[in-house]
């Protein structure tokens, strides 16, 4: 699929939309962490690193979840 979005007169380049669209697509839960680094044209191994030099965890536990996966420690 391609979608093409007109911005405003900004001084952005079209790989850091593609990250930060991948990045909050990500955050949000709609995409894999596969599909977040296929969107934004990196590897996961690099996607991950960007993730954790901009602080987003790359990978989301939900609340229930980690207190259940904490009591199996």
């Amino acid at each position: 699929m391609s979608i093409t979005v007109n911005l405003p007169d900004i001084n952005i380049k079209e790989d850091e939309v593609k990250l930060l669209l991948a990045i909050k697509l990500l955050e949000d839960g709609l995409v894999s962490l596969g599909k977040a680094a296929e969107i934004a044209g990196y590897s996961v191994k690099a996607f991950v690193e960007i993730l954790i030099h901009r602080g987003v965890p790359p990978v989301k536990y939900e609340k229930l979840i980690l207190d259940e996966e904490l009591k199996n420690v």
